[in-house]
């Protein structure tokens, strides 16, 4: 049974609309833009920045919202690098959980350039992990190179959907072209499905996540087939553990387009 909360939001788009306006510029990321630092002390704070105050901040916001991540123990047995796919319906907790959810390996998030262009966090973001979309050729290397050298130890975060809808609880459809770089890398996928539970009707709901995986691409098939077969496993994951959502705090209705009911 699934419970209505009263306030509507209505779109046309599932792949497209911005349901969140955080009113910041894009930044142009071209060639000059640097994804890995080889200066020790940008480093070493980059390293006390995320393992002495971001980590605790995240436990203390997990406990504090009874966060609750199911699975988790699958990932104790990977090693080295992988990437997760992720819904995107909560601002902060997506931002927050992977830092939790994925033990003591640091993940890196692909993310709009609007997480690495504000005053200050811009600064900051990159070194918690933000790895902004290129916008040109060069800049495009240098983002390959990052990936590659970053997925041999670490997570790579990745939210297919793109634009965050506040308390979805399905899946929107997405592309495959993201799913070229583990099969490129030949690197294992993992799923982290955010579902909204009833906790109290009208009350904000309950955060579970679901942490499904590891999906390989077929690798008898050609590198196009091993993207769209790989998007396939994750997708049909996503919507399975999506299914656990029990409450709209939002309800999300699409708007009719002129001439649909002619």
């Amino acid at each position: 049974m699934k419970y209505n909360y009263l306030q509507k939001v209505y779109y046309s788009d599932e792949q497209n609309d911005e349901i969140v306006d955080f009113n910041l510029k894009p930044k142009k990321i071209d060639g000059k833009y640097k994804y890995l630092h080889k200066n020790p002390f940008y480093n070493i704070f980059s390293f006390i920045l995320y393992f002495i105050f971001a980590k605790i901040i995240v436990w203390f916001y997990i406990k504090f919202r009874r966060i609750k991540i199911v699975n988790r123990k699958i990932l104790k047995k990977q090693k080295g690098g992988y990437f997760v796919y992720a819904n995107h319906t909560c601002q902060i907790n997506d931002a927050f959980h992977p830092t939790y959810t994925c033990l003591n390996k640091k993940p890196h998030f692909v993310c709009s350039s609007i997480n690495v262009n504000q005053p200050v966090l811009g600064k900051i973001t990159p070194m918690l992990g933000a790895l902004p979309l290129p916008d040109t050729i060069e800049a495009t290397r240098n983002f390959n190179k990052a990936m590659e050298k970053i997925v041999k130890k670490h997570p790579i975060v990745i939210y297919p959907e793109a634009h965050l809808w506040p308390y979805y609880t399905k899946i929107r459809p997405f592309g495959d072209k993201s799913f070229r770089y583990p099969v490129q890398f030949k690197k294992p996928v993992y799923t982290f499905t955010t579902t909204h539970q009833l906790k109290k009707p009208g009350k904000k709901p309950k955060i579970v996540v679901y942490v499904d995986g590891p999906f390989y691409p077929d690798y008898n098939l050609s590198p196009i087939e091993q993207r769209k077969d790989l998007h396939a496993k994750v997708f049909n994951s996503l919507v399975q553990n999506s299914k656990n959502s029990n409450y709209e705090y939002l309800t999300y209705i699409k708007k009719e387009i002129q001439g649909d009911n002619k």
